[in-house]
């Protein structure tokens, strides 16, 4: 590519969405960790976290080319980019044909982080940490880069088919929640499941989480226009949108239905996000303000469901509803509210008369949700047979942390009678 091409208020711009982006993996930690019980929060944000280290190695030892390099049949990509070899500082007339290759680059790598971390949410408190690693790392190879190639690469048969998905509906958010549905139905319900309490560590942790999503996801869905141009905007704009309606939709549901939850709400704004995702930079502003509406009802009526109905689901933190769900319902609205009037990449939707995107959409959601679920069932039956995919009952009692040796409150013995008694309080007191 010629030099020329650099534009760099487009370069400035996508350094600042990819690092936003990655602030969602440790944001996602915070948000899971606070909803679980204490004695498992420290391997629920170790679960997040481990994404960013064996995701980020195997994205640039092979990840990134079976993505994005080449195309066999419109299936996967090739091993041309093996080691980011061929992978420079000039930009790639295909991909951010205005910033830096490698910019590109590491701007999807983030994305490819979080996509396996979200599923831990489905098991979380029963997971083996030693089953997790290598389940994460043959995921992202054989589910999620096939998936991303099929949308996003050269020659992708979801992309040839005129499917359209701006920012990951497909292939981040129903990937995820469809595997996480497999996940929790493959590794059975915990064991106190439905007989105790389970009460959120710390709810502050699940705000503090929910505002680091809903940060990072403006450089999800904004960046994914790969330019600081008006395309940017819409998609910056529909994203706060949904995400404020879905809030709203979430909580006023559950104040009819009993009463609104902080919990809950921080919940209904992921859930708007996630639906957005697809069509960020393809709708118009009533369209995102109606996908944010409905994401907070279906997707409320599906953690009801699930939670009241299908007791033999026990997924932990409600993924599938929010991922799986949510990710289905913005991936189908983009096939009826999208318009070229707002992105000219874009086939006219159904509400304009036109009916091939929305098919094609249809289409891609029912092979990806398929997919997913299949290929991480046959991902657990293979690692069963090396290692344990639960730990142990004991260990499960006594809680996951325990597997690392650490606590998330570690205070010694006279730590609240020291600091009760200089603030005043007598020793006595304490209990």
């Amino acid at each position: 590519m010629e030099p020329s091409l650099m534009n760099t208020g487009d370069t400035a711009w996508m350094l600042v969405a990819t690092a936003m982006v990655l602030v969602m993996t440790p944001g996602l930690a915070f948000f899971y960790a606070g909803m679980v019980r204490a004695k498992n929060v420290v391997s629920t944000l170790f679960q997040s976290l481990s994404a960013m280290a064996v995701v980020g190695v195997l994205w640039a030892v092979c990840g990134y080319s079976l993505v994005f390099s080449g195309d066999v049949g419109g299936l996967i990509g090739n091993f041309n980019w093996l080691l980011l070899g061929g992978v420079g500082m000039e930009p790639h007339k295909t991909f951010g044909p205005t910033i830096p290759h490698t910019l590109f680059m590491s701007f999807q790598m983030m994305f490819a982080i979080i996509t396996p971390a979200l599923i831990t949410g489905a098991f979380a408190e029963r997971i083996n940490f030693k089953a997790w690693i290598p389940f994460m790392a043959l995921w992202i190879v054989v589910v999620y880069c096939p998936i991303a190639h099929w949308v996003w690469g050269t020659g992708g048969w979801i992309a040839s088919l005129g499917a359209l998905d701006f920012a990951g509906g497909l292939v981040v958010h129903m990937s995820s929640g469809f595997s996480a549905l497999a996940a929790s139905l493959f590794l059975g319900k915990r064991h106190d499941f439905g007989r105790a309490p389970m009460k959120s560590f710390n709810i502050a942790l699940v705000v503090l989480g929910t505002a680091l999503l809903t940060f990072g996801w403006f450089g999800f869905n904004a960046g994914s226009a790969l330019a600081a141009n008006g395309i940017a905007a819409q998609a910056f704009t529909n994203t706060f949108l949904a995400c404020a309606a879905s809030f709203f939709a979430w909580m006023m549901l559950d104040w009819t239905l009993g009463r609104p939850t902080l919990v809950g709400a921080c919940v209904g704004t992921v859930a708007g996000l996630v639906a957005i995702t697809p069509a960020a930079g393809y709708v118009g502003v009533p369209a995102a303000l109606f996908i944010g509406l409905c994401a907070g009802l279906i997707c409320n009526g599906a953690v009801r469901a699930f939670k009241k109905w299908f007791h033999v689901v026990d997924d932990t933190l409600d993924v599938f509803a929010c991922h799986g769900v949510g990710g289905l319902l913005g991936t189908i609205l983009t096939g009826v509210f999208a318009s070229p009037t707002i992105n000219p990449a874009a086939t006219s939707g159904l509400l304009y008369g036109e009916t091939k995107m929305f098919f094609a959409n249809l289409t891609a959601a029912g092979v990806v949700a398929l997919f997913s679920f299949g290929m991480t069932a046959g991902l657990f039956l293979i690692i069963r047979m090396f290692v344990p995919l639960r730990v142990p009952h004991e260990t499960e009692v006594e809680g996951l942390d325990s597997l690392h040796g650490e606590e998330i409150l570690n205070f010694d013995e006279g730590y609240f009678a020291r600091n009760l008694h200089t603030a005043g309080a007598k020793p006595e007191t304490v209990r």
